[in-house]
């Protein structure tokens, strides 16, 4: 196991070993979609599930900060951006919720295992119909004595074909607005429960996904997360943590792409001089730092502030969305500094630029941040 709690330098040297070992043929299985459970295996050797969670319950207890830092090392030194997303998704979608909002025996029952990445985490939110309107979800869950029972779909379910534990939303009460979704601890051999295959997918494709299907999917009472109705509430806390804890992966991921470019720019030579002596080129790079810079101190702040309880929806949404389109822009800028080599396959970074699209997209579309953002400055309605 890497030693966490070293100082920065071991921790490092660490990181630096560990991303080599998770590394190993990552363009190969990026072609074939192929989630690598030996890769999964390193993973829980490391620790690095356990960091955020209580020892009692088999965590590491370090603070929301460290535990970012270490991920951020992750993206740096893991060219497996499949794998670090299946990582902050566990962490997230399960870890996080059972933590805050877990009884005592959810917490003995499955946090020892999330925490030693013995079983694999996910949420179930979104749905075809619904998108990004959560309000609007279908799928219910109806009270029969002692039980809920569950039926409709859910749709994009990172980790799903692999995970062992589903964190699911639905309706309790068809009326209730924010107040009539609630959230379950669904495990995976569930009557009832059915897991797709894996959807094929433009970038993160060693994190499979697939959709659920509940069809008269009984759950007892105790698998509530929760209070019954409130199922935003646990919702909203998870998000913010998942915007946090997977978007500093991707700083990790554009530092390491950023070093590669100047490093190109320093050493490839074109029409006898250098290309970062050109002007065109460096002000690229110049770009991709600020961009870089930017999205990692919005994160930590963003952090720090809600750590402090303060009220961090808009620096969240600003975080998300500077941190998204910084990665995307970089991407690109990295495949033209590189020129035609950047365009093929075996230099990853195309594979970077499928990726990076997927982050505009996922833990709220960007579209939806700019919105919550015009919300907060008291625009539209």
């Amino acid at each position: 196991m890497i030693r966490w709690n070293t100082d920065q330098a071991d921790l490092r040297a660490g990181l630096v070993r560990w991303g080599e070992a998770l590394s190993a043929d990552h363009i190969a299985q990026d072609e074939r979609a192929e989630f690598s459970w030996e890769k999964w295996k390193l993973v829980r050797r490391a620790g690095i599930l356990a960091l955020p969670f209580a020892e009692e319950h088999g965590g590491l207890g370090q603070s929301l900060l460290t535990t970012m830092y270490v991920l951020e090392g992750l993206g740096e030194h893991c060219r497996d951006a499949g794998l670090n997303f299946c990582v902050t998704t566990t962490l997230a979608s399960t870890g996080v919720p059972l933590m805050r909002f877990g009884t005592p025996a959810q917490k003995e029952t499955y946090l020892p295992r999330i925490s030693s990445g013995e079983a694999i985490g996910a949420h179930a939110i979104t749905e075809s119909e619904s998108g990004s309107d959560a309000m609007a979800m279908t799928t219910r869950a109806e009270r029969d004595g002692d039980d809920f029972v569950l039926n409709g779909s859910k749709c994009f379910v990172s980790n799903g074909p692999v995970a062992d534990v589903f964190v699911v939303y639905a309706r309790t009460h068809p009326d209730g607005g924010a107040l009539g979704v609630t959230a379950f601890l669904v495990d995976r051999d569930t009557p009832g429960l059915t897991v797709g295959k894996p959807v094929k997918k433009m970038g993160l494709r060693t994190s499979p996904l697939s959709e659920l299907y509940f069809d008269d999917c009984r759950i007892p009472r105790d698998r509530v997360l929760g209070r019954v109705g409130g199922g935003f509430i646990v919702l909203d806390y998870v998000m913010k943590r998942e915007i946090l804890l997977s978007f500093i992966v991707n700083v990790g991921e554009m530092q390491h792409r950023f070093d590669r470019c100047v490093e190109y720019a320093r050493t490839r030579r074109s029409f006898g001089k250098t290309i970062g002596s050109y002007q065109s080129v460096a002000n690229k790079i110049v770009d991709a730092k600020i961009g870089l810079e930017s999205a990692r101190k919005w994160l930590y702040d963003t952090a720090e502030r809600l750590e402090e309880g303060e009220d961090v929806t808009e620096d969240l949404a600003i975080a998300k969305l500077v941190t998204s389109e910084a990665n995307l822009a970089g991407s690109l800028t990295a495949v033209q500094i590189f020129g035609g080599h950047g365009y093929m396959s075996e230099y990853g970074l195309e594979i970077d630029v499928r990726n990076a699209v997927g982050g505009t997209i996922y833990s709220g579309s960007n579209e939806i941040q700019y919105n919550r953002i015009a919300s907060k400055l008291g625009l539209g309605r």
